[in-house]
């Protein structure tokens, strides 16, 4: 078991994880980010009405970054 943390990162804005969460290892450490992204992604684009945002989870042990997970998505209307 290792401690991840999860810094949420929206444009420059970086909220950062400073509690950490215990995972078997670094593939339970990427469905964790990329699960908590969809989550906020679905949550931004409901609340805010926007038409593009982009956001990323850098992910980092005791040891610094392990991996960084991003997520864009465009709104382009048609009518």
């Amino acid at each position: 078991m290792a401690v991840y943390y999860f810094d949420f990162r929206e444009g420059d804005e970086l909220v950062v994880d400073e509690e950490g969460m215990e995972l078997i290892g670094i593939g339970a450490a990427q469905n964790e980010a990329a699960r908590s992204l969809a989550g906020i992604a679905w949550d931004a684009m409901r609340s805010d009405g926007a038409q593009a945002q982009e956001m990323a989870v850098e992910v980092r042990d005791v040891h610094g970054p392990v991996m960084e997970v991003k997520f864009e998505f465009v709104i382009k209307r048609t009518q």
